[in-house]
């Protein structure tokens, strides 16, 4: 087989951006993405698209319409394509067995039927969607159990790596690209024939083959691996704070040791997006499936972790505000999980606003690229809480960063946008309630320069001593103290 058409069943963060590369890199091949949702497939052929990242419109405009395609015609695209994509959904399930933690496999499971129903001829089943553990094995089962004369299957696991924000840049400069097979000879064939697809623009040595089950626990390893990371250095930080050391020259002389490096070491709120908690939990999940509790304990406490460090930020934010936040204005910058994106799923963001907002605060919220229904919808959702009627009312979104912060009694930067530190802050302060506070999630602004300014400023695994900086700018706030 030499694959001439490519389907992709779901036009998510996954789906979209990544056919959207395969058919800029290989304009030989027939790319179709596909989706149930008729308003994803219009934004799709719009000039705004469904999700932001940088990049992926001069790509799209390039090749849509070319050899990249959107469509709600799933039963077509699947019947004319050689290798079908899986990229949909995977949430952490809601209900039943494994409530909480496990993967939630249905929209898997849809679109194997669908396949086993319409296919023709011979087809390469790639699972690209995040799975658990012979999850491959499933998609075969249901595959072989509803197999017709002349029709094949061959089912590979080829896991994103993907940050969002960067997207476009990891594809197209990705550190590795997993490929999971079946071990014989077909397997081997269907193999092949992905990886000369990523042939075109990926070197040989940067993809990976092993098997199917490897392929797919090396996805939930590599994200554990990555949140666990971010929850130690968090650790650190409310050491930190407690002591009087730094947690930035912390993170710089740990991460100084090459056995250790120096990525993913920025203390921050806490880690969000789509993918970290949800993997952490499918692991701690499988973990217990198979009677590990020690390796559940472990990695839950990942997450554990995590929740603690979003609502010790929370509390040290209405500790500074003499202890309470009822009926003051608090300006909120950025809303989005992390920078360069527009996704809010999991974002620390939500959680730290919904404690501020239980404690009556009014929250002034601008975020350069995450919609305001989306904001709104996040902030009033049954999960989030019972009252969304109420919490309408303490919520103001904004569109201009200057108007956010107006009678403001604080700012409080929950996603490290680039914009945010080069904002005019003197300007900021002079219309904002006295004193002003500052408190940093996200470690982005000149703390020292914003002290000169007259702010009181809070960051994340750092104290400031009060007198004396403060002294420098003439005013002569009282000393603050919490306890993290």
């Amino acid at each position: 087989m030499v694959v001439k058409n490519v389907c992709c069943i779901g036009a998510g963060y996954v789906g979209g951006p990544t056919c959207s590369v395969i058919a800029w890199k290989c304009p030989d091949i027939q790319v179709h993405v596909v989706d149930k949702s008729e308003m994803r497939i219009k934004q799709w052929n719009s000039d705004k698209l469904p999700i932001y990242e940088p990049g992926l419109d001069d790509v799209v405009r390039e090749c849509r319409g070319r050899n990249l395609f959107f469509s709600n015609n799933i039963e077509t695209a699947i019947k004319d394509a050689d290798l079908i994509f899986i990229s949909v959904n995977t949430p952490t399930k809601t209900y039943g067995i494994g409530k909480g933690r496990a993967a939630d496999l249905k929209h898997i499971e849809m679109c194997a039927r669908k396949i086993a129903e319409v296919a023709e001829g011979n087809k390469i089943v790639v699972e690209k969607s995040t799975v658990p553990v012979r999850a491959a094995e499933s998609i075969t089962h249901i595959l072989s159990a509803n197999t017709r004369p002349d029709v094949s299957f061959q089912i590979l696991s080829n896991p994103e790596f993907l940050a969002e924000g960067t997207a476009i840049e990891n594809l197209l400069n990705p550190d590795r690209v997993l490929i999971g097979g079946e071990e014989s000879k077909a397997g081997e064939a269907a193999v092949a024939e992905l990886t000369w697809i990523y042939n075109h623009w990926v070197p040989s040595e940067k993809i990976i083959t092993l098997s199917t089950w490897s392929s797919e626990l090396s996805k939930l390893a590599s994200n554990a691996f990555l949140a666990q990371r971010v929850s130690s250095i968090n650790a650190i930080s409310a050491l930190c704070e407690a002591t009087g050391a730094d947690v930035t020259q912390v993170a710089s002389a740990v991460g100084q040791d090459s056995r250790i490096g120096s990525k993913f070491l920025t203390a921050s709120v806490g880690f969000g997006g789509s993918c970290f908690q949800k993997d952490l939990l499918n692991l701690v999940y499988i973990a217990e499936c198979v009677n590990l509790p020690e390796v559940a304990m472990y990695w839950q406490q990942v997450i554990t972790m995590n929740t603690y460090q979003r609502t010790r930020f929370a509390k040290r934010i209405i500790e500074c505000l003499f202890n309470t936040v009822t009926d003051k204005t608090l300006a909120v910058f950025g809303f989005a999980f992390k920078k360069n994106t527009g996704d809010t799923r999991e974002s620390p963001a939500i959680y730290v606003c919904s404690h501020l907002l239980e404690e009556g605060a009014r929250l002034n919220i601008y975020d350069p690229k995450v919609e305001r229904s989306q904001i709104e919808y996040d902030l009033t959702s049954a999960a989030v809480t019972s009252e969304p009627e109420r919490i309408k009312k303490l919520v103001q979104i904004f569109d201009d960063p200057y108007e956010v912060v107006k009678d403001a009694h604080a700012i409080v930067v929950l996603t490290e946008w680039d914009e945010f530190k080069t904002y005019d802050f003197k300007k900021m302060h002079e219309v904002m309630k006295k004193p002003a506070f500052i408190f940093d999630g996200r470690k982005i602004l000149d703390h020292e320069a914003l002290i000169k300014l007259g702010f009181h400023t809070e960051t994340i695994g750092k104290r400031f001593t009060r007198n004396s900086l403060l002294r420098s700018s003439g005013e002569h706030y009282p000393a603050f103290s919490w306890t993290p």
